[in-house]
């Protein structure tokens, strides 16, 4: 489907008043018109974001000392659901790519066009990368689970049927000196950004803390997968209580042997749990554990199963 962008685009070009050089046209046309929503060989067409899509570094409650800054800081929600970049090409929504592996996504451009302004008015001559979070309200079962697996249909009219929100959290390159400020003009531009509310009627996993302003952001600097100057704030839920059955042990493909438990089902967070991660033979006998043995098991990251101990 052709994006307003490409469709203004290729208008002009085809006026004699090209708004781009043909170099640029030709790698448009190539990129969204040929590839995007394609498979090629049987395999996804991934694409790059502009700017990565860190992860942040989790801080438990209780746990660990936050990072002290030293300077004013900003709190926000963390919500919980499917982050994904929207790239605007001058005024026109040009793209919308998947989180995945923070480097590259896959493209949902004709879907999420649905959910977000087609037409802003930022800066001339400038390509912003929108990031958020696709999120659906947490009345909803496994509401996290329903947003990022609403984002992989293949029929458009489908998506637009499921109860689902883009919720901005940052923009690339920087409209303001702030994070707040640029959260403003993003609400001005008609985005909801994680400073319009509190968002309690979506799922949340923690809040967000950091450093308002970018020069002092940037300088902090990144590590390979998180910004130093920007954390979780979590909270350690307890787990539920279950009877480990067996155990399995798996050969990974680097030849390193691990044991997964094998739990009498049980749900925790939505979803149905009967396998844990055990991690190694030290673990075992760290914990005492032996089969037909009760075990607290919680979701860590609310996604991968572990046992945390032996119960009674």
């Amino acid at each position: 489907m052709t994006t307003p962008w490409i469709k203004y685009v290729k208008d002009q070009y085809y006026k004699g008043m090209p708004v781009i050089s043909d170099e640029e046209y030709d790698a448009l046309i190539k990129d969204h018109e040929e590839s995007i929503g394609h498979n090629v060989n049987g395999h996804s067409v991934k694409f790059k974001h502009k700017r990565k899509m860190y992860s942040l570094q989790k801080v438990f409650i209780g746990e660990t000392e936050p990072p002290n800054y030293g300077v004013p800081t900003v709190e926000t929600p963390k919500l919980d659901g499917a982050a994904i970049s929207i790239n605007y090409l001058y005024q026109f929504f040009g793209s919308a790519i998947t989180r995945g592996n923070g480097e590259e996504g896959l493209d949902i451009s004709t879907k999420i066009q649905h959910l977000v302004p087609n037409l802003i008015k930022p800066m001339i001559d400038t390509h912003f990368q929108i990031t958020g979070e696709v999120v659906a309200p947490k009345t909803i079962k496994n509401a996290r689970n329903y947003a990022a697996g609403a984002l992989g249909l293949k029929s458009v009219d489908e998506f637009k049927e499921k109860d689902l929100t883009f919720i901005a959290y940052d923009i690339w390159p920087r409209p303001r000196e702030t994070f707040t400020e640029s959260m403003k003009v993003l609400s001005d531009w008609g985005f909801k950004t994680v400073l319009d509310g509190p968002w309690d009627e979506f799922p949340q996993d923690g809040k967000v803390i950091r450093v308002d302003n970018y020069d002092h952001f940037e300088s902090l600097g990144y590590t390979a997968h998180h910004p130093r100057a920007a954390y979780a704030l979590k909270e350690r839920k307890h787990g539920v209580v279950t009877k480990l059955i067996d155990v399995e042990w798996n050969t990974g493909k680097s030849g390193v042997i691990t044991p997964t438990a094998i739990l009498e089902p049980v749900e925790i967070d939505g979803a149905v749990v009967s396998r844990a991660t055990l991690h190694n033979i030290e673990y075992i006998r760290s914990l005492e554990l032996e089969i037909g043995c009760n075990v607290e098991v919680i979701r860590s990251g609310e996604i991968i199963p572990r046992v945390v101990r032996k119960c009674p």
